[in-house]
């Protein structure tokens, strides 16, 4: 399932929530565990059926919620299910009206807006055993559960991107092996022009989108708090990677799909159509490729490695707790039951990955590609954590667009942006 940490432009955060928060801090757990005698009920929310994926949700009702209870008895689990366009709209007005449910699988990028707000518990706080439990997953992962200075979730389910690549398109180059760094991609640009195939597609400019070639290039986003993209966004090393992207766009090397047009072809389709050499993409393909187009055999290989190594961005759910919940315990119960090998693997066989770097040669056993996304995730990060994350994506796209289309200079694009990120960073 793609799991990109978007929020939707269109949900607002309604201002009630702000109310709420002053009386939900400390939360109103009862502490019970729940017994045969006294037998409780967590509620959980989440999207595992998005579109219309029915074996996760299966695996979720059918085997591992069972297993779960057999084991704690007097704890019940009742799955909610959400469309995920639906799901952070449901969870605000919940929230305004204090019927949030115990847990939540939320996206990566919902957690600081909620966690600003004050409607999630910090269980590096609530949970004696957190400090264990978060050296058992990978670092890019944990760190989208951060916020100033306490941990909100636990990861639950990840995903990243790594680089696919067309053998169609590496035969019409003249070319082995898929491009493992810039200078591959370079002189692969150079074979590939006038063929009518396109070096690289994609089909945006925000952070999940660009991170990865700023990153690899050996650039950063903000500083180390990120408080602060002047400086660093607008750096030279970042002009010249996106001066990179921007050059070959100009060169019809990848095709206007990056800038919003949605006339051309989507990667999904572009890819085993032979039209696109190389994209960027998550774990969830193999199953769309499979079923749509069962001859094509793909490649994936690393992200491509610039000065700053191989690098791609975090994507996936975290799970939390919300700060009204009654029942903390047993919900902490079934957090930490989330983080075995039981849920991990048994979800990993329905497409989702393994938060625990501990459990990538098992997951590995069970899809072969797995092992490269294994590999890509221990160098992987996480966007900037911010609750105005959705606004800090459509800054990069709405100033990134007129260099690609030739209207701005790159390094006008990148000091606009950055102008524009400081002052929603100061908003944290």
């Amino acid at each position: 399932m793609k799991r990109i940490g978007k929020i939707g432009s269109a949900v607002a955060i309604a201002a009630s929530l702000a109310l709420l928060a002053t009386g939900c801090s400390s939360g109103s757990s009862d502490g019970g565990e729940g017994t045969a005698d006294k037998p409780i009920t967590v509620t959980f929310w989440g999207a595992y059926g998005n579109g219309g994926n029915s074996t996760q949700q299966d695996a979720l009702n059918k085997t591992l919620i069972p297993a779960f209870e057999k084991a704690n008895p007097g704890i019940t689990v009742k799955y909610v299910d959400i469309a995920y366009d639906s799901l952070l709209q449901k969870l605000t007005t919940s929230a305004a009206g204090g019927q949030l449910p115990d847990l939540v699988r939320a996206d990566i990028g919902w957690l600081p807006q909620f966690a600003k707000l004050g409607v999630l518990a910090p269980l590096s706080d609530t949970m004696s055993d957190f400090p264990s439990l978060s050296k058992k997953v990978y670092a890019g992962n944990l760190a989208t559960n951060l916020y100033k200075g306490k941990y909100y979730g636990l990861p639950l389910d990840t995903n990243t991107r790594v680089l696919i690549t067309s053998k169609e398109a590496l035969d019409k180059a003249g070319v082995f092996a898929a491009p493992t760094t810039f200078d591959d991609l370079k002189a692969m640009a150079d074979t590939l022009k006038g063929t009518g195939t396109s070096l690289f597609a994609d089909s945006g400019l925000q952070a999940w989108n660009i991170s990865p070639w700023i990153w690899s290039g050996g650039g950063e986003l903000t500083n180390t708090s990120q408080t602060k993209a002047t400086g660093y966004l607008n750096s030279s090393t970042n002009v010249a990677t996106i001066q990179m992207l921007v050059d070959w766009y100009k060169e019809g090397l990848i095709p206007n799909l990056l800038t919003g047009n949605t006339g051309a072809t989507s990667t999904q389709d572009g890819l085993p159509k032979g039209q696109y050499a190389t994209i960027f993409d998550g774990p969830w393909m193999a199953g769309i490729w499979t079923g749509q187009y069962p001859s094509f055999s793909p490649i994936y290989s690393p992200i491509p490695a610039g000065k700053g190594g191989s690098v791609s961005v975090v994507g996936g759910e975290d799970i939390v707790m919300t700060a009204t919940s009654k029942h903390q315990a047993a919900a902490e119960k079934f957090i930490r039951f989330t983080q075995g090998s039981t849920f991990q693997l048994a979800m990993a066989k329905t497409g989702q990955m393994t938060v625990e770097p501990g459990l990538a040669d098992q997951q590995a056993a069970i899809e072969s590609y797995y092992g490269v996304y294994s590999d890509q995730l221990k160098t992987a990060k996480s966007r900037i954590a911010s609750p105005n994350q959705s606004k800090i994506d459509t800054v990069l796209s709405t100033t990134l667009s007129p260099a690609f289309l030739g209207t701005s200079t790159v390094k006008a694009a990148l000091d606009s942006a950055a102008s524009q990120i400081d002052a929603l960073l100061a908003g944290n």
